[in-house]
């Protein structure tokens, strides 16, 4: 019966401590009254142990040690619980901040995404335009290989041009001194012509230029006769005398003279002879024949003094003709004044 108490008694103790340990482990006040229960149980121990056998004495002394260790062990078993649950909770708040910011990483990379897109049209426009700046470049460096080519042949032009324009510019001034001399030459000429226009206007002017007749045939004669130009085209200073047929000189100098004479039916002859006074200068003289016609001509420079006479005879047994076609005349003039 004692045994069945004492062994009661130890049931409960282990309940509590059991009770204890669930609550929250056991305290100082808890191993006190621990302590005295196990006095207490010492003591019924004691009062009983001449009752109990050693076996089951050693029994609940293993037993109380393994409901110690065990509450030491549950103790450290509730402290690692609290370390776990407190690691638990840090563990949970990390998790959620690793979640807001694998949150805001997402949002970060869809962010990444819609600009990678934005970048990656950019980049191909980009590259379009690289390609295109690239043709550009080949078409502007064929280009300039084109105007470089141009400006060398410019430069070469320039440089022909620039020898061209000093030559030039050497011919412009041997030209200018040309200039200089030729005006300096003009000058003295136009003072010449000055001079000669006032002798001009000074010396007589003598010119004339007449025909014979509108008659037709003229001769033959038996002798000489000197013949009268009655048809007058000029006669510049009346020098010429058609009353007369005689040109008389109105000044010493050089003059020139000349005569046509013609003949048209068979067999007949012709003859002009120039005097000068009473000087015979020329006979010219001609035959027709086989039913055709004959002229004569001449022409002298002759040097005169003032007063000195030219006059043309029709030379004897010989005849001229002349009509409105003036076939035969007399022409003369002054070359100038001695």
């Amino acid at each position: 019966m004692k045994r069945a108490a004492a062994f009661l008694a130890l049931l409960l103790c282990l309940y509590w401590t059991r009770a204890q340990g669930e609550s929250g482990g056991l305290t100082e006040n808890d191993v006190t009254q621990t302590e005295v229960q196990s006095e207490i149980l010492g003591v019924k121990a004691t009062s009983d142990q001449t009752n109990i056998t050693p076996d089951i004495w050693a029994e609940l002394e293993e037993l109380r040690d393994m409901v110690i260790q065990h509450s030491v062990e549950l103790r450290k078993l509730e402290q690692e619980n609290t370390a776990i649950q407190a690691r638990l909770t840090d563990s949970e708040i990390k998790n959620a901040v690793l979640e807001a910011r694998m949150n805001a990483s997402d949002n970060k990379v869809e962010q990444l995404e819609r600009e990678n897109t934005v970048l990656e049209a950019r980049m191909t426009a980009s590259e379009n335009l690289v390609e295109e700046l690239q043709r550009e470049n080949i078409d502007l460096k064929a280009r300039l290989n084109t105007g470089e080519k141009v400006v060398e042949e410019l430069q070469r032009e320039n440089t022909v041009l620039e020898a061209r324009i000093t030559a030039s510019e050497n011919l412009v001034d041997d030209l200018e001194t040309e200039n200089i001399l030729l005006e300096a030459r003009v000058s003295f000429n136009e003072n010449d012509v000055e001079e000669l226009q006032r002798e001009n206007a000074e010396r007589p002017k003598v010119a004339f230029s007449v025909g014979l007749t509108d008659a037709g045939q003229v001769g033959p004669f038996s002798a000489d006769i000197t013949l009268k130009f009655s048809k007058i085209f000029t006669n510049i200073g009346q020098a010429y005398n058609p009353s007369t047929g005689v040109f008389t000189a109105p000044v010493r100098g050089t003059y020139y003279f000349r005569f046509n004479a013609r003949e048209s039916q068979d067999t007949k002859l012709v003859g002009i002879i120039l005097y000068h006074n009473d000087k015979q200068i020329t006979l010219s003289f001609d035959r027709v024949v086989s039913h055709g016609y004959v002229t004569v001509s001449n022409a002298f420079v002759l040097q005169l003094e003032k007063g000195d006479v030219i006059y043309l005879d029709l030379w004897e047994n010989s005849s001229v003709y002349d009509d409105r076609y003036n076939h035969t005349t007399f022409s003369g003039f002054l070359l100038f004044a001695m």
